[in-house]
């Protein structure tokens, strides 16, 4: 059982199997299926499509019957990290062919910073922190929608625009990690305060 707070402050309790979790956990089992579907077929676009509709409803289902809970938000991150797995070892090496070389030096300047934001809330916090900033979301969306720059073959243009959205993601959760007292958990962007 995981303790979530409803909309009226009380702390209700909430079990795995609730529908936002059961949505979430179907994004593991999606993305898992990926790595065993080839790249960019027929399959591998209906599976990741589905998983990224799971995706969308799962937060929105826990909002709406306040349902949400530390389980579901550390389930959210597991489905969100295996997913971004899968991509990396399916449709990196097809990036790779097709984008410039220097938009590599571009991702790894986004990637050293998100590692960084990640170190700086363990020390901080004591805990692996992904924060659901709004740049965080819009980031999950240009990343989750990679394989169709592909299928339109837009991938450099697109992929530009993706790592200045992930740069801005990063560091401006590097900075709320490094100006935070507590663990900020419902911290939605570095201009807008939580709603407690």
């Amino acid at each position: 059982m995981s303790i979530s707070t409803g909309q009226d402050g009380k702390r209700r309790k909430s079990g795995i199997f609730t529908l936002p979790n059961m949505l979430t956990m179907s994004r593991i089992l999606g993305a898992v299926l990926l790595f065993f579907i080839e790249p960019l077929s027929l399959w591998f676009y209906i599976i990741y499509t589905a998983a990224g509709i799971t995706d969308l409803l799962d937060g929105f289902i826990a909002r709406i019957t306040h349902s949400q809970s530390e389980l579901g938000s550390q389930l959210d991150s597991v489905a969100d990290l295996i997913l971004y797995i899968c991509l990396a070892l399916r449709i990196l090496p097809e990036l790779y062919l097709r984008l410039p070389r220097v938009i590599w030096a571009a991702v790894a300047t986004v990637l050293a910073i998100r590692l960084s934001a990640y170190i700086t809330a363990y020390l901080k916090f004591g805990r692996f922190a992904s924060i659901h900033t709004y740049l965080n979301k819009l980031t999950s969306a240009a990343v989750f929608l990679i394989p169709y720059a592909l299928l339109l073959e837009v991938e450099t243009a697109y992929c530009w625009t993706g790592a200045v959205i992930s740069f801005l993601a990063s560091l401006e959760e590097l900075v709320i990690h490094l100006i935070s007292r507590d663990y900020p958990s419902g911290k939605k962007s570095l201009f807008l305060h939580s709603k407690k």
